[in-house]
């Protein structure tokens, strides 16, 4: 194909049965990656970042960052591939345009001009393949995850519980809400919204009721909710809350009665709603909007990426799951299901009655599952908590009508 062909000529040629989608990856098929190819084409390889007149640094699953010497990717191979980018997008760069995003369906690039980088053009790809790298078996083997809390966290997603993922850049926030996205039951109508194309499950469930929205200059967060609001989902993923806009989005999502799955950079899972109140613009009371993420966000999961010593690879891993709740007094409460600390020890403690009612008034009953480490049976161990079991959906349906008129007075 002629690379010289602009993005209007490309439109005009025989498109008229295909998406946008499968028109986009015909448009990018055609950039030459050069040496860069053998990289992109490594499932163990997730990241490529270029710099400084030559250096190539990649971020692998296994290995995590390292450098490699490769002296065929240097700075003309990278303005190429930008200004290839730069054509299929009917966009430039240059000293008056420095910044590119591009995004293919499988590839985010993005590019610095050397009038800004003064160092040389600098550039980064992240692969975002349409496919779910999370397999049981291997998670549990590679100690990703302990059997117990995998079990666990599957039922809540079968039990309809509200769950943001948190940790840092590159710990598998996205990887982990894809794999829990595909234990969603078949008939449960999935909407995906992303300023940045990641989740790609309606290209890995190509027979599944599921929509994918993009938000841009024109659609933002809240106008593309109003049109999710109105396709009827029972599920909404938002690729990570990372602005106020994004929160805002979140909040209306769970509040109106569909469940989410998200992801959130924060340092633990107890911070999530914190970090949500710091990621908003305006003056809302923290006790209020404390107590609506509270009573409606179920469960937090925390994911990191380290090093282990023991055997000298770079490795992923749940490492706490926390619960939140409000008690009848109206007061936010956390409850920590599950943490592995850094020299491997772990703290486990029994899900709270609120979430077990919770999963029962939606078909899942805890008492009856054996999630291996995982105690189901505590909170009903103690006579005074059962006799609040039988009012604790009643008292539970009074201040969920309470936090409604809250959530009014928010919009």
């Amino acid at each position: 194909m002629n690379q010289n062909i602009n993005a209007y000529e490309l439109n005009s040629m025989n498109n008229e049965n295909k998406t946008n989608t499968e028109i986009n990856a015909n448009l990018f098929s055609s950039i030459d990656f050069g040496p860069l190819t053998e990289y992109l084409n490594d499932d163990n390889i997730t990241d490529i970042s270029y710099s400084n007149n030559g250096q190539v640094w990649l971020k692998s699953l296994d290995k995590g960052v390292y450098r490699v010497e490769n002296t065929t990717i240097n700075n003309e191979l990278m303005e190429k591939i930008a200004f290839q980018c730069a054509n299929i997008m009917g966009k430039t760069f240059n000293m008056a345009s420095p910044l590119l995003d591009s995004e293919s369906s499988e590839l985010r690039m993005n590019f610095v001009h050397d009038s800004i980088a003064r160092n040389g053009i600098a550039a980064v790809f992240r692969k975002t393949p349409a496919k779910i790298r999370l397999k049981k078996d291997k998670i549990i083997e590679e100690k990703y995850i302990t059997l117990g809390i995998h079990d666990f966290l599957i039922e809540c997603v079968r039990g309809h519980c509200n769950i943001i993922v948190s940790g840092e850049t590159g710990s598998g926030k996205t990887e982990l809400v894809k794999y829990l996205a595909s234990h969603t039951k078949e008939n449960e109508k999935i909407i995906t919204i992303e300023d940045t194309l990641e989740l790609h499950l309606d290209a890995i469930f190509p027979n599944r009721d599921i929509v994918s929205m993009k938000t841009n200059n024109i659609a933002s967060y809240s106008d593309v909710l109003v049109g999710c609001m109105r396709q009827n989902p029972k599920w909404i993923l938002l690729s990570e809350v990372r602005s106020a806009e994004a929160v805002t989005a979140v909040r209306n999502s769970i509040s109106s009665g569909h469940n989410i799955l998200s992801t959130i950079h924060a340092d633990k899972a107890s911070s999530i709603p914190y970090r949500m109140y710091s990621l908003l613009e305006s003056n809302i009371d923290v006790e209020q909007f404390m107590t609506t993420i509270y009573r409606y966000v179920q469960l937090g999961v925390h994911v990191r990426a380290r090093y282990d010593k023991v055997t000298g690879k770079f490795m992923r891993e749940v490492c706490e799951v926390t619960e939140f709740y409000v008690t009848e007094d109206n007061k936010p409460e956390t409850n920590t299901i599950y943490r592995k600390n850094i020299d491997g020890s772990e703290v486990i403690n029994s899900p709270s009655r609120y979430l077990i009612d919770y999963l029962e008034g939606q078909g899942i009953d805890l008492k009856n599952k054996n999630f291996q480490n995982v105690k189901i049976d505590l909170p009903f161990e103690n006579n005074a908590l059962n006799s609040q079991n039988n009012t604790s959906l009643s008292n539970q349906n009074q201040t969920i009508n309470q936090t409604n008129d809250e959530i009014e007075e928010f919009l």
